[in-house]
């Protein structure tokens, strides 16, 4: 059972990225580029070496007006996206868009070996979905937003954990739960919660059992440049 869907997309959030139009949005340092590597495979490339930007939301649309659809949250570090086994003979559009804010500290889970038993398979599972627990409201700033605190992983099961921590931000655009796993070298964004949410739940992957999370509050920034292609045969 997966119940937490990985860098899902909350509805307010799609809405916030789509509020302003292209040309109101400064363009990210380095545009963006794009290349048809194969006939319905592209290859995406940016570089953007300003300090203050945490990563990037990466969008696409099939159309030059949009709708615009969210493809990945994406870390600082990473500069390169393949979108592959796309519609053939259709034209797609690609944009970035920045986004900055604190991370917590970081906390370390190791979860038992195996599986869910039969009666965890079946259990309720309520401590899963993402939630505002009272008590969990710290010191709200203004800008920039207040890193989250008092982070904390409860184990719940051989691939369950619990987490909650206190949010300190009064401006955020929402939340990035955000992993290094044990065989990783940074972190990388997971899972896209809705503002003023300070509680979730994680059922791992096997690669997910041993590694450190994270909780960054985020808020969205400027767009890059639009580009586009036409896919072949």
């Amino acid at each position: 059972m997966r119940v937490l869907t990985r860098v899902a997309v909350p509805a307010a959030l799609i809405l916030a990225l789509s509020a302003c139009s292209a040309p109101q949005q400064a363009e990210a340092e380095r545009p963006l580029r794009a290349a048809l590597t194969t006939p319905t495979d592209v290859d995406l490339k940016w570089r953007d070496e300003r300090a203050a930007v945490a990563g990037h939301v990466l969008e696409f649309a099939t159309a030059a007006r949009g709708p615009y659809t969210v493809l990945q949250y994406l870390d600082r570090q990473v500069t390169t996206y393949r979108h592959p086994d796309l519609m053939p003979r259709t034209t797609f559009y690609y944009r970035l868009r920045t986004y900055r804010g604190p991370a917590s500290r970081p906390v370390h889970v190791d979860l038992p070996a195996g599986g869910w038993t039969a009666e965890e398979e079946n259990a309720d599972h309520d401590w899963l979905p993402a939630r505002t627990l009272p008590g969990h409201q710290g010191a709200r700033h203004a800008l920039p937003a207040g890193a989250p605190t008092d982070l904390r992983a409860v184990v719940k099961d051989a691939n369950g954990i619990l987490f909650t921590w206190t949010d300190n931000s009064a401006d955020e655009d929402g939340f990035l739960l955000e992993i290094r796993r044990q065989s990783g070298a940074a972190y990388e964004p997971l899972a896209v919660l809705d503002p003023d949410i300070n509680s979730t739940g994680l059922v791992t992957l096997p690669e997910e059992k041993h590694a450190s999370y994270r909780i960054r509050a985020f808020t969205l920034g400027e767009r890059s440049n639009v580009v586009h292609l036409t896919t072949g045969e």
